[in-house]
Parts: C-alpha cells; structure tokens; sequence
C-alpha cells in the first residue's frame, strides 16, 4: 500500500488556484472559515467562564452603577438651602453640582451680589470634586491654583447612605452661614435618597 502525504492547505489551495477548480477553493475556504468561526465560538466559551471567575476573584467587576440626582431634587437642595439663608436674613445664591461636577440646579436671590453666581457654583464643585466640606480644604495652599477650585466655606457633599451624589454650595452669607445653610439643603433631600436604596 502506498501512503499519500497529505497536503498543506496553501498547496491545496495554489494548487485549486492554478488548475481552475472553483469547486475544490470553494471547499477550502469554507473549511478554513468554519476553523475560524470554531475558533471563536470556543473563545467565546472560554471567556464567558473564566472572566466572571477572574473578575470576582479579583474583586473587581467589569462595570459599577452610579447615581445621579434627578432633576427634582437637586431643585429642593437649592430651594431648602435658599430659603433657609432668607429666613437669617441673608440674600444668597445656591447651587448643587452632581457628581461629575456639572451643574444640576441654581437659583439666586435677586437682590444678591452679582459674584454669588460663580462663588456659589464653584464652591459646589469644591465640595463635589473632594467629596468633602469646602471648610475641610480653606487650609490647602496646594489647591488654590487647581482650575475652578474655591477654597471657601460654604460647600457640602451630598453623601447619603454611602452613596455619593454631588455638592451643594451657598455664597452671600457669612461663610460659616453659608455652609449651614448648604447643609440644609442636604437635609431637605436626606430622607427621599436614604430610602431610594
């Protein structure tokens, strides 16, 4: 008996190349094709076993949910902290920033100073940014050039139920004021961010 070697699959295919023979390129790259997608599909296989293994194993997972303050309470915070520096006597502007740092709701007495617009909102992204009271960072020398930072009193963090959610800030008022009342406008919105766990 004679044994016929096998041919490699570039022959094969230079060979169906040359003579003509569609049917027999047909077949190889077909062969090669169902190869490739065996390839993936047991890539595939593999992957979604051992990833999730390798992820909890680590401890990290492949994505982590975020929260945001809805359009509504961000508007409280503002109102609650607005209308509890009214009430002292004092004609403010505040702000809330979520936890990007963006804007989420302002509102401004109009008898205020025209500066409370930009101390209050940046006084927000402070407190946002270092996820602390701007009265814990007045002392940061190192931080007075980084870009929109106001290193005064009167932000908060929004941080209810270990969740972190933005900053509230008010400017017009005595310093100290004004972190109290960003602290109320905290306070307004607690409760409702305590039980939406």
């Amino acid at each position: 008996m004679k044994t016929v070697a096998k041919k490699k699959p570039c022959v094969e295919t230079r060979n169906a190349m040359e003579t003509g023979d569609e049917n027999k390129l047909c077949k190889l790259y077909f062969e090669r094709i169902l190869k490739m997608i065996n390839g993936l599909i047991y890539g595939f296989f593999v992957a979604s076993i051992f990833f999730p293994i390798l992820a909890t194993a680590e401890g990290n997972r492949p994505t982590f949910p975020l929260r945001f303050l809805s359009p509504e309470l961000a508007t409280k915070a503002v109102i609650a902290a607005l209308e509890d520096c009214t009430k002292r006597g004092y004609k403010v502007s505040a702000a809330v920033v979520g936890r990007d740092g963006n804007l989420a709701a302002f509102l401004r007495n109009p008898l205020s100073g025209p500066h409370t617009v930009k101390v209050a909102q940046r006084k927000a992204y402070s407190s946002a940014t270092f996820q602390a009271p701007t009265s814990q960072m007045k002392t940061r020398t190192d931080l007075s050039f980084a870009p929109g930072i106001l290193l005064i009193v009167g932000g908060v963090p929004i941080s209810v139920g270990g969740h972190f959610y933005g900053g509230v800030a008010v400017a017009g008022a005595e310093p100290e004021i004004d972190e109290q009342c960003a602290q109320t406008g905290v306070d307004a919105i607690k409760e409702t961010l305590e039980f939406a766990n």
